[in-house]
């Protein structure tokens, strides 16, 4: 598997984005929260992802765009974590909630933690459903 993360593999569909803050769940990992919903999407990947940091937090846009840049980085880096253990198709956004900006390291060990989490919560309500 490469380690890009190419046009079909972010989230831009409006529908998909409304539908996944109306009727989506959350894992949370201080400073980052992801929102995701099992949906049928466009594209050949297991999943698609957005990353957003609020401007409420982070006034000036060069901040944002650099949080943004480091989240999407360490989500390319790690996304084997979700491509191995994911069967269907998955919509998610990952969103910056903290008030101070990380540096790069703590960040990639929190995107880990954060991703290993909606893999375990995932495989939980899977496993829940197939239950009697």
């Amino acid at each position: 598997m490469k380690n890009t993360l190419g046009k079909e593999e972010r989230l831009k569909s409006k529908k998909l984005i409304e539908k996944l803050y109306s009727k989506g769940d959350a894992v949370k990992t201080f400073p980052l929260r992801m929102m995701y919903v099992k949906t049928p999407h466009t594209s050949n990947f297991p999943c698609q992802v957005g990353v957003s940091v609020s401007k409420r937090n982070f006034k000036r846009a060069p901040d944002r765009n650099r949080l943004k840049r480091l989240m999407r980085e360490t989500y390319r880096l790690q996304k084997e974590i979700v491509y191995n253990n994911l069967d269907e198709p998955y919509v998610f956004m990952i969103s910056y909630i903290g008030r101070e900006e990380m540096k790069y390291e703590e960040l990639y060990a929190k995107m880990e933690k954060l991703l290993t989490l909606f893999i375990n919560k995932t495989k939980n309500t899977t496993d829940e459903n197939i239950q009697p």
